[in-house]
């Protein structure tokens, strides 16, 4: 099943292998992709998987949430992303862009705001003094735009699908979610607004026939549990988005006072088999990747294996075993890593196991 091919809207994939998006720290200043990450990213293509998305391609100046972010906020950018699409097909995959604004996470170095954008005043930052500027109409409307804008200069670009980025405590998840919408007017009294009003723009960019797909997050602490995704799902759904994308870090995860269902399980369930899943979080071996489309998947998603393995598709499919560790020597020309991502795996705990 792993290795089947499979059709996800237009596109064909050789299997069901997915690079995860993921930041690699490592864009010049300005938001242009660097070398390196072309390498890093044509290296994983040619391992064998089925797509590569490309992870949080900011899509307005305001949105900008960590250094050596990829941008994609005007035309100037076309150039740049046709050069990482091209790396990836040159690969053997299929490229997808994921499309992001980071919202209340955006630090005033990167965006020159004194309170970054949100959905509500709420608490920002690592100490949380400061309080988020609540988005105005205009403002809403004016990144729901963006967002429809830097899809169509992906697909310019040569890229062959988008992905929403609805996930992991970002803007359009700070709109879904009670905990930080407070508002009082329209992008209240229906969170799934914001998301959906994006997806169309997206859709109205790029045509029918272009792949674009949307992550999320299933459950949120104080925030919102299954109920609210259910809704989220069902309604993006109905608007025909193409494929849907967990973000889990474990696809065994099992929410609490969500019953003693695996979420990832549970999402499948509520999918029914109307748009390809994603399913992720945790996998190393074959064996987890089979047991990711057991529990109801159609594709499974990759992120740090992938990291200290780039030919894992490749190496399990010849019955080998992937790299599970990161060595701490020559490990940016070993397995073609961007030097800063490389730092990040070697000083952040617990991001990756080093060899000893």
């Amino acid at each position: 099943m792993v290795f089947a091919p499979f059709g996800l809207g237009a596109l064909e994939l050789r299997n069901r292998l997915v690079m995860a998006p993921m930041a690699t720290f490592s864009s010049y200043d300005s938001g242009d992709v660097h070398p390196e990450e072309l390498a890093y990213l044509e290296r994983r293509s040619a391992g064998g998987l089925g797509m590569v998305i490309a992870g949080a391609c900011g899509v307005h100046p305001t949105g900008r949430a960590f250094e050596g972010q990829w941008m994609c906020e005007h035309d100037g950018r076309i150039p740049s992303l046709r050069s990482a699409s091209e790396a990836i097909r040159r690969g053997g995959a299929r490229a997808v862009l994921q499309i992001h604004h980071g919202g209340r996470h955006c630090p005033q170095s990167l965006t020159g705001l004194e309170r970054p954008w949100s959905a509500s005043e709420v608490p920002c930052g690592k100490d949380g003094s400061v309080l988020a500027h609540a988005m105005t109409p205009e403002e809403i409307r004016e990144v729901i735009a963006a967002f429809g804008q830097a899809a169509r200069r992906a697909k310019e670009a040569g890229w062959d699908g988008v992905e929403i980025h609805g996930a992991n405590g970002y803007l359009l998840q700070q709109f879904v979610s009670p905990a930080t919408n407070r508002r009082s007017d329209e992008w209240a009294a229906d969170t799934l607004r914001f998301p959906l009003e994006v997806l169309r723009a997206v859709r109205n960019a790029v045509g029918p026939e272009f792949v674009v797909g949307y992550r999320f997050s299933p459950t949120e602490a104080d925030g919102y549990g299954m109920a609210l995704t259910r809704r989220l799902l069902d309604a993006l759904l109905r608007e025909g988005v193409d494929y849907l994308h967990i973000s889990l870090q474990d696809h065994r995860y099992v929410a609490e006072g969500e019953g003693d269902t695996p979420v990832l399980r549970q999402t499948a369930e509520a999918v029914a088999g109307r748009a390809p899943l994603i399913g992720v979080g945790g996998v190393r071996l074959l064996e987890d990747a089979e047991r990711v489309l057991e529990m109801g998947a159609d594709l499974v998603a990759l992120g740090r294996a992938l990291l200290v393995e780039p030919d894992w598709p490749r190496v399990v499919a010849e019955g080998r075993s992937p790299r599970l560790k990161l060595p701490r020597q020559g490990a940016a020309d070993l397995l073609t890593l961007p030097k800063a991502l490389l730092q990040k795996m070697l000083t952040v705990p617990g991001w990756v196991e080093l060899e000893d």
